[in-house]
This record gives C-alpha cells, sequence and structure tokens, in this order.
C-alpha cells in the first residue's frame, strides 16, 4: 500500500505533496507537463508565474520547517527580506499603515525563484523522481471503479497506490470523477474580475533603500492597486484592477494608470526608469472552491490539493501558504499506514481553507460590484475592517495584528478582541 506515489503537476503545492509523500512511500513520481528541473523563468503551466507573487509569514515558517535552511539559502542568493510590518510599506487608500516590528519574516522573491528553491530540494530526495514534458491523459482505475490504480501519461500507463493531483485550477479531477460514475463537487464560486498587467524596471537609484516593496493595496473606493517590488538589481511592478480593469500594455496608458494609483510614489520611480521587459497581463476571473468534502462517495487512492480544490484571490498571497499547510494535513492523514480516507482528507483541507476564504471573499465582496450574499456578518466584518486599518495609520499594534492575521499566523477573530476593539475604538475617536 506504500510501494508508489504519484503526483500530477509541479507546483508548489505538488512539490510541498511530494516532499511529504516521500516520507512514507518507496516511491514518488512527480509528473508535468513542463519542463521542470532548471528552469528558473515563469512556466507555461503557472500563467501567473510572471506577476507578483507573495509567500504569507505561515507558509515561510511551513516551509522552512520541511525543507530546514531554505530561508538562509534564498537570502544567500541574495533575495531580500525582511520584517513584514518594518520593510515592506502598506498602503490603504493612499494611507500607509503605522511601521512596526512584527518579527514576521517575508522574502522579496518571484515566484520562479521560490519554486526553483523548493524543486531543487524536492528532486534531491532519493526516492522522488521527475517526469517532465509529459501530458497527462486518464487515470486508471479497478473494475468496479472504487479505487484508483494508476494514471496513464503521455508514453506509458503508471501503476500507483496513491494519485495526489496537484495540477491547479485546471484540474480534471470533476471531469474524471463524472466519467467514472461520480458526482461532481459543488462550487462556491466569486467573480470578481481580477487583472494583473506587470514588468521589471531598473531605476537611476534605489528608491526603496531598506524597504522591500511598496504595497498599494485596492479598496472599493480606490480599486486600482500595485506590488512594487525591489528584486536585487532590479524592480517589479504588477498593476490590478477589478470587475474587468485592466492596465495597459502600452507604455503611455501604462503610465497613466500608475500615475491613477492613490501612492505618488510609484509613478515617481517608474515613469523615467528603463524598462527591461514586455508588459505582460494576466485575468483571473472568479476565486473557486470546490467542496469535495462534501461527497459521499470518492474512489480510494486519489486526492486533490491545491488550486485545484480551492484557488483563491490571489493579491491576498494565499494560494501557496494554503498549499503547504495541505501539506501537513497529508502527512497527519499518511499516519497509520492505510491510505488516507477521502472524506477525512478533504474535511481536513475544508478546516485549512475556510479562515483564508472567508477572508479574500469577505474582502471581496467589499466591491458593490462583485456578486454574492452579504449578511449582517460580511457587512459589519468589512465596516470593522475599515476602521481597523483606518486606526492602523496611527497605532502599529494594530498594524501587527492585522499583519499577524493577513499572514495566517493569528485567527481572524484575533482582531475583533476587546484589547485590540478598544485600541480600534480609541483611534477612530482621536481621527
Amino acid at each position: 500500500m506504500r510501494n508508489r506515489a504519484v503526483v500530477l503537476g509541479g507546483g508548489m503545492a505538488g512539490l510541498v505533496a511530494a516532499k511529504v509523500l516521500s516520507e512514507q512511500f518507496e516511491q514518488v513520481l512527480l509528473v508535468d507537463r513542463d519542463q521542470l528541473a532548471g528552469v528558473d523563468e515563469p512556466r507555461r503551466g503557472v500563467p501567473q508565474g510572471a506577476h507578483a507573487h507573495g509567500l504569507l509569514a505561515k507558509g515561510q515558517e511551513v516551509l522552512e520547517g520541511m525543507f530546514p535552511g531554505l530561508t538562509g539559502e534564498l537570502a544567500d542568493a541574495g533575495i531580500p527580506m525582511g520584517d513584514m510590518g518594518v520593510n515592506l510599506r502598506w498602503y490603504f487608500n493612499g494611507r500607509r499603515l503605522q511601521p512596526y516590528a512584527t518579527g514576521l519574516k517575508v522574502i522579496s522573491a518571484t515566484r520562479p525563484e521560490l519554486e526553483s528553491a523548493v524543486r531543487a530540494r524536492v528532486q534531491a530526495l532519493p526516492n522522488v523522481t521527475f517526469l517532465e514534458n509529459r501530458a497527462i491523459l486518464a487515470l486508471t482505475v479497478t473494475a468496479d471503479r472504487s479505487r484508483v490504480t494508476g494514471v496513464t501519461i503521455e508514453g506509458e500507463e503508471i501503476a500507483a497506490d496513491l494519485v495526489v493531483d496537484a495540477t491547479g485550477r485546471g484540474s480534471r479531477t470533476p471531469a474524471w470523477l463524472a466519467e467514472l460514475g461520480y458526482p461532481r463537487p459543488e462550487e462556491d464560486r466569486v467573480k470578481i474580475g481580477l487583472s494583473y498587467t506587470t514588468c521589471h524596471f531598473r531605476l537611476r537609484e534605489n528608491v526603496l533603500g531598506e524597504d522591500m516593496a511598496i504595497l498599494c493595496v485596492a479598496t472599493p473606493d480606490n480599486p486600482r492597486g500595485a506590488f512594487f517590488s525591489r528584486l536585487n538589481d532590479r524592480y517589479l511592478l504588477s498593476l490590478t484592477g477589478m470587475l474587468g480593469d485592466q492596465a495597459p500594455t502600452d507604455q503611455e496608458g501604462h503610465l497613466a494608470f500608475v500615475k491613477s494609483l492613490p501612492v505618488p510614489d510609484i509613478y515617481d520611480a517608474v515613469h523615467d526608469a528603463t524598462l527591461l521587459d514586455e508588459r505582460v497581463a494576466f485575468r483571473y476571473p472568479a476565486s473557486v472552491w470546490k467542496h469535495y468534502e462534501r461527497l459521499a462517495r470518492f474512489p480510494l487512492g486519489l486526492l486533490v490539493v491545491g488550486d485545484g480544490v480551492c484557488s483563491f484571490n490571489p493579491v491576498y498571497g494565499q494560494g501557496m501558504t494554503v498549499a503547504a499547510l495541505e501539506g501537513l494535513t497529508l502527512r497527519e492523514h499518511l499516519k497509520g499506514g492505510a491510505l488516507p480516507d477521502a472524506k477525512a482528507f478533504f474535511t481536513d483541507v475544508a478546516k485549512v481553507i475556510e479562515a483564508p476564504w472567508g477572508v479574500s471573499v469577505g474582502g471581496d465582496l467589499s466591491y458593490p460590484g462583485v456578486e454574492g450574499e452579504r449578511n449582517e456578518q460580511v457587512r459589519m466584518a468589512n465596516e470593522y475592517m475599515d476602521r481597523l486599518r483606518a486606526a492602523a495609520e496611527h497605532d502599529g499594534t494594530i498594524t501587527a495584528g492585522f499583519l499577524r492575521v493577513a499572514g495566517l499566523i493569528d485567527p481572524v477573530e484575533a482582531l475583533m478582541s476587546p484589547e485590540m476593539a478598544e485600541r480600534v475604538g480609541a483611534q477612530t475617536q482621536n481621527v
């Protein structure tokens, strides 16, 4: 039962799953349609790979636990690092949150850089083998279709005791289930019409000093946002738009979009900077949560992780961290020797997803144009968060509390504690 596991997909969720499976299986095969080894550029299979990415504090903590020394390796490679509350300049509606030391370490790595570092660690595991440039075609199953026995990929059929689908938003597991006579999972879908437009610049001077990035966070009052990050000797600028708004890719339109931001520092830095590459655009139509935990029937020997279960609005930076946390969940369900029970596994994965999904969807529903149910709880939470962020402009302790929740270190309830509510109320009265 623990001879071979196959992971479909070589992104962050797949790499974490392969690492965890390597602890329990004699052999782990990781299959991807892209070239993986030695790749340090955005891959076709990761369409958002060229754009701004964030590994939240909790994700950094989990990955460091799985791959000891990873943070130091990245630092030695010259990747900027700093404190989440000091070295990142957080802006809401053009007003900066009061800087405050949180003790939460963040890294200013691109998605390809981070993925490459983790991939090298996984590839070095003696019982993990990468099968690259291989199309994934179908699952193989027993005659009664109660158990998955492997996968058919381009060129061969591979037997496996466990198959883990980490292929992301394009996961074919719902279609495979339907073909096998199982129901598809129910979906929660929140249409946000998000866009990214990204490019890199070389500046005449370092405009950020010891800081790593300016984060101009989009809000209903100012729905255009930006991530402006220092990457060694170059700077990444990702512009975001909601509900169909998108930064143009021509120079004049692009700079006009930058100038429209409520934080003028970004335009001041890039309007006469050297553009290093073409501006590339990416669209993200909707956040989607596939509720596998609600299925009464599911074949043994198959699991789904990462964006194939839940794909979050990427501006919140939750995807890689949730994938890492799901890796810990997988590790727990591999204890005991038997194959994981899908119902129990997906139930625990849903518990991992619930809080970050509530944060991102609740924030998205603050935009009047986003369709979705706005019950009294959502309205009150969004009103309170508006007051809290306004108070954080003057109180660094509130900033730290907010960032600990945003980094998935503390639960959302921490922001509603009597002490925090009192601080928010005091600052609101002073304004």
